[in-house]
């Protein structure tokens, strides 16, 4: 992928922080995770973690896949700060299967100089079963923040990748007042073959989001894109939620990916919950079809 400062989005904001420039400690966070199939339980077998990204041990609490280890990433930096440059690295190993979240929303803030950025690469080997499945990303007013998730996986391998954006802090008044969002995902094969790419550049200050075709009415945006082998994403597609609901403010649809990759789904709500129920409809068809258990009951709390 193309490196960040030559982002022809990002040339505005290459002024250093004058708090803590870039690169400075607490400033560039590193997470390494490894996940491997031993005795037919995966186990998290490789971890590194440079602060302010940090995990705990892998626990197992969902009853209907008591071998599958769940990880939740942890920020003890209170959100994602001007000048943070965070990397996430994940294998999963052949026949192995995790579940990958976040503690809780996170928060890009304020800023006033420079950008964040967040690199994701992300290794899904033969067999292997992996969701990837975070809380919402709220920017805060006059965020830059880029993310870049490079996705290599093997046939036969599954991937659910979720991603929720909201539109700002909703109740203080901060809807669409960012500068910049660039999200770029892309998605290959081990042997370097494409198998598709897709890249997102947010400007408010270029474009209103408020016209038909882009936010509209709503104000929360939400992707799952599932990759597997063809005789599974079938089925899902046929199954997958879609349409316009005004009354309970959602819009949804499904596509299929290039390369016969797998499926993507979109929703746009008023509120975050509503994209995130739609995509819990849409987990709850991959889990049903390609593991035959189901997912696991909302909390309140979730």
């Amino acid at each position: 992928m193309t490196p960040l400062h030559l982002l022809p989005e990002l040339a505005p904001y290459q002024d250093e922080p004058p708090q803590l420039p870039t690169g400075s400690p607490g400033k560039v966070a590193e997470l390494r995770l490894g996940f491997e199939q031993r005795h037919g339980k995966t186990i998290l077998a490789d971890l590194y973690r440079r602060a302010p990204l940090i995990v705990h041990r892998a626990i197992y609490f969902d009853e209907q896949l008591p071998d599958m280890p769940c990880v939740f990433i942890i920020s003890n930096a209170g959100g994602i700060l001007q000048g943070d440059r965070n990397t996430i690295q994940v294998t999963v190993g052949a026949g192995a299967m995790a579940h990958l979240t976040t503690q809780s929303a996170t928060k890009v803030q304020e800023m006033d100089a420079n950008f964040a950025s967040q690199v994701q690469n992300i290794v899904v080997q033969e067999g292997a079963y992996f969701e990837y499945i975070p809380h919402p990303v709220i920017p805060h007013r006059h965020t830059r923040f880029v993310t870049q998730t490079s996705i290599t996986i093997s046939p036969g391998a599954t991937l659910l990748y979720a991603e929720v954006m909201m539109g700002g802090r909703k109740h203080h008044g901060e809807l669409f007042e960012f500068d910049v969002v660039s999200s770029t995902l892309r998605a290959q094969r081990p042997g370097g073959a494409e198998l598709f790419t897709e890249k997102l550049i947010i400007d408010p200050s270029q474009q209103n989001l408020r016209q038909a075709g882009i936010m509209g009415e709503f104000d929360v945006f939400g992707t799952a894109i599932l990759l597997t082998d063809k005789h599974h994403f079938d089925p899902i597609f046929e199954k997958a939620p879609f349409g316009f609901n005004r009354e309970e403010r959602w819009a949804a649809g499904t596509s299929r990916l290039p390369n016969n990759a797998g499926l993507i789904f979109k929703v746009l709500s008023a509120e975050t919950y509503i994209a995130r129920n739609k995509i819990r409809e849409f987990w709850k068809l991959v889990r049903r079809q390609i593991l035959d258990v189901d997912i696991l009951k909302q909390y309140s709390w979730h």
